[in-house]
């Protein structure tokens, strides 16, 4: 027989058993798992074992990879850069002027049959009349190229993030008997995974052992309520779920593609393309409108009539679920994206609604200048001349709709979302190094216009490496670690056990990395404090460890916030038990009846000793800022003997009732208090300084002692002497903020935030309504933007609320991070202010090309029409005004959106919300420039010729010879243009517009290119450019004519921004006020077929999704996006809640209709004529703030900064 390290080569059970074993819930999955033999006879067939696990051998897991599959679901592949060229060709102005560009070229072949004169012109420039048309669609390819490259380049770029995100997540694995970390996609079938609080699970598996385990499986069937777990209650646990609360262990049975969320992710990748071809069909205009809650029919594969089909096999095994689902019918007024997709970012409101406006006044322009030019063109020739109709007329009126059309392309600002783009990429690639991994990339651009931070304390403001260092114990306060031996007998071993049971086994001290290093702190930071003192008082942990494993508790009392304890019951060898408990000491006292006193003798605790030891003990701690915890115990003893004072006697056959834990968890015995001290990081003081004096106010929500609270924030500088603050706990916020009805009022709401720097003993419910509050007041006229910092899987309402949310990817659980925008690589909060320093960087830079671009539509398409108007002709042509784009758009976006950012920008007050997009100082140059170039250029066209004593270039027929007139008017816009990308650079009213250039080698560069590329063109364009050479001092005039913005700019900057009127500033008002702009514009938006109201007019259709380009050129950002959010869902392998966020899910798809693929799977496996149609119907499951606020962990306990189920 086969063997592979040292065990039989076949497995005794199979890919398929497994598979379909997992498709049993509760009582039914557990007679599944004893037809096996029970757990252990799975473990047996898969040659595992509970406490040594796999061996980690790379021949057994290599072939275990083999036989089972990996722990990967393999990605959508990237787009080709020939599809990314397809995307790009198919906007609508650009495929207008290939049309038109294609019948210049065909009619410049066409030759009539006319009189001789005519015949004559055309021959003798028809060597030259096809090059228009060919420099035309050389130009629009060269536009599609760089387009392509660009989404090409940047897709590649976040996919390359991928390989870090994947490196970062990893999950404890036992092989070879020893507890490891290894990444996710390494988990084979037959681990033994240790399973937490805040764990998103990364397998599927069936419980071997667990403690007060609950899951949340919204994310599968839709339903909020989390299901509780056991051996003997429920044993499967699924990939894609969360844990909630408790612990456990797991054999992994099943991985990648062949776990339930794998199937569900291959069965949806079919029904999502379905969904794209219907939504493209609807698009075209064919019958049957897609919605949300569309019937999606599928006949071919019968994709679709499976999910119909286990849609209505799960609604009737699972009427909960089903009335649940009705329950809420309008499911899909939430924006799909896991509740990410609060509303557009500030920023893309108002450039959004901008590219908008600028399109219908561009578009209206171009139409009035091909009307005019073509009356223009009729009257004189049939009117005045009274010609007859000649087929050579047709070029003379393609020439001029082209001139239309360009004018078109010049005045959409389709650079506006390449800018956006490009800038935030630039940010988030140089983020990264800042320690800052973006998760969505409109949160870096928002970041820079926040006002307030609400920001946990420990890990964040901390270092979050805890120690003890005071106990108080029998009487005796120490600030020094005490020799085991001097503690009572009575007392010592109890602390040592209590603190090594009593905390979660993932809580270890680990050897560092150097001899001679501290120890690693792994898991719970606070437990691992504790552990740290056992160590210190000369004991190991690990020892009673082993001597009582997990598996031998009888009871486990997890931790979370109405606890604000962990208790767990052991076994005594009399057949007693003991119970241990931890937590914040004021509630551990309280609940105390007895404490060890002075040389361990046993003493009644009174309320007067409890108060004594709150004042003399407790409160000093924590005044010095320290964490105070209580570890406390309680005995139940069987026996003919008499029970102690302190100890509950057991007959021979009664138990207690551990379902009754507010009488099992009283009258407990003090053993001792501990100060564990977490200290403030260095560098926190002086980011925290920075904040205050960019505006930013600093605020500390954290679960702590309120006492403790207050030394830390003094400490970081939150608190400052001078100011007028309010520190409040929990309950006291809750009694300002709410009404006599226990309602939250706002106006309420807004007498205490504007104040408040501190919020103590704070729940998750606290944090939300704080963080809502603040973002929702009025009560000043910016509007506060707020940033959240968040750990623990139940903040993860307030991390969604924020504008902002920040997670810890160091102590985070997979739920905060998932609910979050930016992930701290490093747990820092002085990575909050770089940024914010970054998110006002690229607010900056996008105002920057704006100003930039403005005046460039502005001269560009006023030019064109009075030049229309006035010559018959447009003095830039079409090639011309083609390249002139590529330079405004293209080009200049780069330029202006990789500036660096500076110190500087944290010397400024934030933008806040209704700060206007195009401020008077923009505003004011924007216009000055434009009048400067336009007095400039119609100075040239109407008087250029004696100026120069030239050949007038008004009036040329078509085809004629280009003229030195007209390329000395083009050579002039550009190289103003040219100067004016360097006034561009500051939006503040600065003069030195030099300043800090050097230090952005792409700007100077692509301006250095630019020039040589225009001077290649004036020289050697010829008639595909239309240019004709220019002289040494007409080239120098035109140097001068272009130098003289940058005089002009300092006259400009001199005039008094405050003088100017208020209506000159562009984009006032919040962003609500745009949002309606954007919802017609993206994917994302959805409307009701049925609501005419809502529906869409076909005009704004046309605009918005064809012409302004906002659809097609959006592509790169929602790109970016799905990228960061595909790798998000890869990093989890099956997070199903992401799934909403995901790109090929921009269609609704519902979670609870994902659970009840695994129920027709069963159904498909015994009935294999699957019925006839597919809905796909999604409700984004809600968060129940209530509930979560009982499952909060807090800053008090142990447990709070961890990703651990205990304290």
């Amino acid at each position: 027989m086969a063997t592979i390290n040292g065990r039989p080569a076949k497995y005794r059970i199979t890919l398929k058993e497994l598979r379909e074993l997992m498709e049993h819930r509760g009582h039914e999955g557990i007679q599944r798992v004893s037809d096996y033999g029970g757990v252990q006879g799975i473990m047996e067939r898969l040659y595992t074992s509970e406490d040594k696990g796999l061996s980690g051998n790379r021949q057994d897991v290599e072939h275990r990879r083999e036989t089972f599959g990996s722990n990967v679901i393999p990605p959508k592949p990237p787009k080709t850069f020939f599809q990314l060229v397809c995307e790009a060709i198919q906007d609508i102005t650009l495929i207008i002027l290939i049309i038109s560009a294609v019948i210049s070229l065909l009619l410049s072949f066409y030759q009539p049959k006319d009189d001789s004169g005519d015949a004559a012109i055309v021959e003798e420039d028809e060597h030259h009349g096809w090059i228009e048309g060919f420099a035309i669609l050389v130009s629009v390819i060269v536009v599609v190229i760089v387009t392509a490259f660009n989404d090409y380049s940047k897709e590649r770029q976040f996919r390359g993030l991928q390989s870090r995100i994947e490196g970062e997540h990893k999950f404890s694995v036992i092989r070879n008997g020893e507890a490891i970390q290894i990444l996710v996609g390494d988990i084979v079938v037959g681990d033994i995974c240790q399973i937490k609080y805040g764990d998103l699970l990364p397998a599927d598996g069936i419980l071997i052992q667990s403690n007060d385990l609950k899951i949340d499986e919204s994310s599968l069937t839709g339903e909020s309520d989390h299901v509780k777990k056991g051996e003997t209650v429920d044993p499967m646990v699924l990939s894609g779920t969360h844990v909630m609360e408790g612990s456990g262990k797991i054999v992994v049975t099943a991985v990648g593609v062949n776990s339930q969320a794998g199937i569900i992710f291959t069965l949806l990748g079919a029904a999502v393309d379905e969904q794209e071809q219907a939504i493209k069909k609807m698009k075209k205009g064919e019958q049957g409108q897609v919605t949300s809650n569309s019937h999606i029919t599928h006949d071919n594969n019968g994709t679709g009539n499976d999910l119909e089909a286990f849609h209505g096999h799960y609604a009737a095994k699972n009427p909960e679920a089903t009335t649940e689902r009705a329950a809420t019918p309008n499911r899909d007024e939430v924006p799909s994206g896991g509740g990410h997709k609060k509303e557009k970012s500030v920023l893309q409101a108002k450039l959004t609604k901008l590219a908008i406006q600028i399109g219908y006044a561009g578009s209206t322009i171009a139409v009035l200048t091909v009307a005019i030019l073509v009356i223009q063109f009729c009257v004189t020739k049939f009117v005045i001349e009274n010609s007859p109709w000649k087929s050579i007329y047709f070029n003379d009126l393609v020439k001029h709709f082209i001139i239309g059309v360009t004018v078109l392309v010049v005045a959409v600002p389709e650079g506006l979302p390449l800018a956006v783009t490009l800038s935030l990429a630039y940010s988030v690639k140089k983020m990264m190094k800042d320690n800052n991994l973006v998760r969505h990339l409109d949160a870096c651009e928002t970041m820079g216009n926040a006002t307030a931070i609400c920001s946990d304390k420990t890990g964040t403001l901390t270092t979050n490496r805890m120690t003890v260092v005071q106990s108080y114990i029998c009487e005796k306060l120490m600030k020094v670690t005490p020799k085991f031996s001097d503690i009572p007998n009575e007392v010592g071993p109890k602390i040592i056990e209590g603190i090594s049971v009593n905390s979660a086994y993932t809580s270890q001290l680990m050897p560092g990395p150097n001899p001679g290093d501290l120890p690693m702190q792994v898991g719970n930071k606070t437990e691992c404090a504790l552990l740290g003192f056992v160590e210190g008082l000369g004991k190991s942990y690990q020892q009673i460890r082993e001597r009582i494993p997990e598996k031998a508790f009888v009871r486990v009392y997890t931790f979370n916030s109405d606890r604000k304890s962990m208790s767990t019951v052991i076994a005594l060898p009399n057949g007693g038990y003991r119970l241990y408990t931890k937590g914040a000491s004021e509630i551990i006292l309280k609940k105390c009846a007895f404490i060890y006193g002075h040389e361990g003798r046993l003493e009644k605790f009174t309320r007067d000793m409890q108060e004594r030891l709150l004042h003399q003990v407790i409160e000093p701690m924590a005044c010095d800022g320290l964490r105070t915890i209580s570890i406390a115990y309680r005995d139940f003893v069987r026996g003919a003997g008499k029970a102690g004072i302190n100890e509950v006697h057991l007959g021979p056959n009664d138990e207690p009732n551990w379902e009754d834990e507010a009488n099992t968890v009283n009258n407990l015995t003090c053993l001792c208090v501990v100060g564990i001290e977490d200290p403030v990081r260095p560098e926190v003081p002086d980011a925290i300084r920075k904040c205050q004096k960019a505006g930013i106010t600093v605020r500390m929500v954290t679960g702590d002692n309120i006492n403790t609270a207050r030394s830390i924030a003094t400490k970081c500088g939150i608190l400052r002497p001078q100011d007028d603050f309010l520190i409040l706990e929990g309950k006291e916020f809750n009694r300002r903020i709410r009404d006599s009805n226990g309602d939250i009022q706002q106006h309420l709401l807004d007498k205490v935030w504007p104040k408040l720097r501190v919020l103590a003993r704070s729940s998750p419910t606290d944090k939300y309504n704080l963080v809502k509050g603040i973002i929702d007041s009025k009560i000043n006229e910016s509007r506060e933007v707020v940033a959240v910092t968040g750990d623990g899987t139940n903040d993860g309402p307030a991390l969604k609320k924020a504008d902002v949310g920040f997670a810890m990817g160091i102590a985070g659980t997979d739920v905060a991070k998932e609910a979050s925008d930016i992930i701290l690589t490093d747990d820092n909060f002085s990575s909050i202010v770089k940024a914010v320093m970054w998110g006002r960087n690229v607010y900056d830079s996008i105002a920057k090309f704006l100003q930039f671009q403005l005046t460039v539509n502005v001269v560009a398409v006023i030019v064109a029409f009075i030049g229309a108007c006035a010559v018959q002709d447009s003095p830039l042509k079409a090639v011309q005004m083609l390249w002139v784009n590529l330079i405004m758009d293209t080009l200049a976006s780069l330029a202006l959106a990789t500036e660096m950012p500076t110190p500087d920008l944290l010397l400024r007050k934030p933008y806040g919300r209704t700060k206007p997009l195009i401020s008077r100082t923009m505003m004011k140059n924007i216009l000055g420039q434009a009048l400067y170039q336009l007095i400039v250029i119609f100075g040239l066209l109407f008087a250029g010729e004696r100026l120069f004593d030239i050949e007038s270039g008004r009036g040329a027929e078509l085809h004629a010879e280009p003229s030195q007139h007209f390329t000395i008017i083009f050579n002039t816009f550009v190289l103003m243009t040219l100067f004016n990308e360097l006034n561009a650079r500051k939006i503040h009213g600065q003069r030195n517009i030099f300043q800090g250039i050097f230090t952005n080698p792409i700007f100077y560069s692509i301006w250095i290119i630019t020039w040589v590329s225009q001077v290649i063109i004036i020289q050697y364009g010829k008639m595909a450019f239309s240019t004709k050479a220019l002289t040494l001092e007409q080239w120098l005039w035109c140097l001068f004519f272009g130098m003289g913005t940058l005089i002009w700019g300092q006259i400009v900057t001199t005039i008094p921004t405050r003088k100017l009127p208020k209506i000159l500033s562009w984009g006032r008002g919040h962003p609500e006020e745009y949002t309606e702009a954007i919802n017609l514009g993206g994917d994302d938006s959805r409307y009701d077929p049925m609501d005419d109201n809502k529906k869409p007019r076909a005009g704004q259709i046309l605009w918005i999704r064809g012409l302004t380009r906002l659809q097609t050129q959006l592509r790169v950002i929602r790109a970016f996006k799905s990228t960061l959010e595909d790798l998000e869902d890869r990093r989890s392998i099956h997070s199903l809640r992401s799934l909403r966020n995901m790109h090929v899910a921009q269609t609704p798809v519902t979670a609870s209709l994902l659970y009840a693929n695994r129920q027709f799977l069963r159904g498909l496996n015994r009935d294999q004529s699957p019925p006839a149609s597919i809905t796909i119907q999604v409700p984004t499951s809600p968060i129940n703030i209530n509930e979560m606020n009982a499952r909060y962990i807090d800053d008090d306990g142990p447990d709070d900064r961890s990703s651990e189920t205990r304290i």
